[in-house]
């Protein structure tokens, strides 16, 4: 029992430290997540010393699936924003741009596309960091 008020001392005391954090205001259901897993060590713990080893490693089990599923997924940096890796054509297929697109069409095409990425109208901003870099390597020289 003991193991059980020390698990929840011990998420109490992460809650406080990252309380003022945004991202956990908005993933409720990581930090559930994370409090369940706790909760199954504790208990894996209690029954793991009480000689029902079985019934502990089942719970340890669920408990890492839980705590993994609670992570944040790591951000995954596009290929398109690195301007140096960028093809040519890659960034006039990115933009809907035939071969010879002058600079003008250009800079049409990238307006009539962040019309609709842009992550104030919906759109995301990873997408709206490709049409920049698209834009960025077929202007800049």
């Amino acid at each position: 029992m003991s193991y059980l008020v020390l698990g929840a001392l011990f998420l109490a005391f992460l809650v406080y430290i990252v309380r003022p954090s945004p991202v956990l205001r908005r993933a409720g259901t990581r930090i559930l997540s994370g409090a369940v897993s706790i909760a199954l060590f504790a208990i894996a713990a209690f029954v793991g010393i009480r000689g029902a080893w079985g019934k502990a490693l089942v719970l340890i089990l669920l408990g890492v699936g839980l705590a993994l599923s609670s992570r944040t997924p790591g951000r995954v940096q596009s290929r398109a924003t690195d301007q140096g890796r960028m093809s040519l054509k890659e960034a006039k297929d990115m933009l809907g741009l035939g071969a010879e697109a002058t600079p003008a069409e250009i800079r049409q095409a990238h307006r009539r596309l962040m019309q609709h990425a842009h992550p104030d109208k919906g759109g995301t901003t990873g997408l709206a960091a490709q049409l920049n870099a698209a834009r960025d390597r077929l202007l800049k020289p």
